[in-house]
C-alpha cells in the first residue's frame, strides 16, 4: 500500500490509506476514484473537488463515508447516481450489520477498512469485482451478520439456524462480524492453530474461492488438478470429515502454506490464492517505501524472492518485539508451482478483454 499526500499543506503532509483527516490542515481527505489516490477534498457546493492539481475531479463522498463514517471513498457524481450513492466498495454489499446494536458500527469499520485493502490489491492484480448492479452472471457481493450479541465484552453465541458461517456461495462472501473482535478472533486463532487469522486473511482467502468460481469453474479446471489434485473426489463434505477427524499429514509444510490447504483442492487453492495477494500487497508497500521492486510482470520467481527478502527483515523486526512473525510460511518447489499457477490466471484474466 503505497502513501499520498495531503495537496492544501506546504510542504505536502503525508496521508495513509485509511485516513478520512490531514492531521496538520484537518481538511477531510478520502480516496479519489479518478486519479487513484487519497486526496484532500476541496468543499463546492453540495459536492467536492479533488485538491490533487493533476486531478480535480468533483467528487461526492459515499453515502457509508456521509452517514455511518465506516468508509473513506469518493465517487463521482455519475457513479453515485447509478449505484445509489454507494462508492466501489460498498456497492458489492447486500448486508450490513444491525447497527442499532452497541459495537456493531465499530466493528462494520473494521471490517470495511479490510475490504478496502483488498479492492486495492484486486486493482493492483487488474482482476475484475463486478458489483450486483452490474447485470453479470457471477457479481462479488457481501454479507457482514453476527449469530452473537456483545455482553458484558463477551460473545453469546446464538443456537440453530442464527449461526453465522464466514464463507463463499456463488458470489456471496459471509463474514461473521465477531471476526472484528481482537479478542474473539485472538481465541480463534490459537484454537485453530491459524498464524495469520486476520481481516484481510480472511477476505483474502474467501476472494479466491470467488476466483476459482469465476476464472477456473469450466475453464480450466483440468490444468487445475494437475496443479492441486481432484476437486470431485473425495466430495468436499467427505474432506471436510476426514481433516476434522484426522487432520493434516506430518509433512504437509512440504506441499500446502497452510494445515487448512490440505482439507481440499478448493481450500488449497483459496489459501494459495491468498497468500499472492500478500505478497502482490507486500511488495507494493516494500516498493512505495524503497525497500524492493517488483511487479507482478517480473514473473513468480522474482516476486518470491523479493517478497522472501522482506519477510525475513520483517520476521527478524518482529521477533525484536516479541511478536508473531509477518511471514510464517516457508516457500517450497511444490509451493513454488501453486503460486505460479495462480501467477499465471491472474495474468490471464488482467490482460483478457472484458465484455
Amino acid at each position: 500500500m503505497r502513501t499520498f499526500e495531503c495537496h492544501c499543506c506546504q510542504p505536502p503532509t503525508r496521508l495513509f490509506f485509511d485516513n478520512t483527516r490531514c492531521t496538520v490542515c484537518h481538511a477531510e481527505v478520502g480516496w479519489c476514484p479518478v486519479c487513484s489516490s487519497v486526496t484532500a477534498l476541496i468543499p463546492q457546493g453540495a459536492d467536492y473537488r479533488c485538491a490533487n492539481p493533476a486531478c480535480g475531479a468533483t467528487l461526492v463522498k459515499c453515502f457509508n463515508y456521509a452517514h455511518h463514517d465506516v468508509c473513506n471513498r469518493l465517487l463521482t457524481p455519475a457513479d453515485a447516481a447509478r449505484y445509489h450513492g454507494l462508492c466501489d466498495c460498498c456497492r458489492h454489499n447486500t448486508v450490513i450489520p444491525d447497527l442499532s446494536i452497541e459495537g456493531h458500527r465499530e466493528r462494520w469499520a473494521a471490517l470495511e477498512a479490510a475490504k478496502r485493502r483488498l479492492f486495492y490489491t484486486l486493482d493492483l492484480m487488474g482482476l475484475p469485482h463486478p458489483a450486483p448492479q452490474d447485470g453479470v452472471a457471477l457479481p462479488l457481493r457481501f454479507a457482514f451478520m453476527a449469530d452473537a450479541l456483545p455482553d458484558a465484552g463477551l460473545w453469546r453465541s446464538a443456537e440453530g439456524s442464527d449461526k453465522v458461517y464466514t464463507g463463499h456461495a456463488e458470489g456471496l462472501i459471509t463474514i461473521n462480524l465477531k471476526e472484528a473482535d481482537d479478542v474473539e478472533r485472538e481465541r480463534l486463532r490459537v484454537d485453530l492453530n491459524e498464524p495469520l487469522r486476520t481481516l484481510i486473511g480472511h477476505f483474502r482467502h474467501e476472494i479466491g474461492h470467488y476466483y476459482w468460481d469465476l476464472l477456473v469453474k469450466g475453464q480450466d479446471e483440468a490444468a487445475c488438478r494437475s496443479v492441486f489434485g481432484d476437486h470431485d473426489t473425495p466430495t468436499y463434505a467427505e474432506a471436510l470429515e476426514r481433516y476434522y477427524a484426522e487432520g493434516p499429514a506430518p509433512d504437509w509444510r512440504e506441499r500446502h502454506v497452510s494445515a487448512y490447504a490440505t482439507m481440499h483442492p478448493w481450500e488449497d487453492f483459496a489459501e494459495t490464492f491468498s497468500l499472492y495477494e500478500d505478497i502482490v500487497s507486500v511488495l507494493d508497500t516494500a516498493g512505495d517505501l524503497g525497500l524492493t521492486r517488483a511487479a507482478p510482470e517480473s514473473g513468480i520467481d522474482a516476486m518470491i524472492l523479493a517478497f522472501q527478502r522482506v519477510g525475513m527483515g520483517l520476521n527478524e523486526l518482529n521477533r525484536e518485539m516479541g511478536l508473531l512473525d509477518v511471514v510464517p510460511v516457508i516457500i517450497t518447489p511444490a509451493i513454488r508451482d501453486k503460486l505460479a499457477y495462480v501467477h499465471d490466471l491472474v495474468i490471464r484474466a488482467a490482460t483478457s478483454p472484458r465484455g
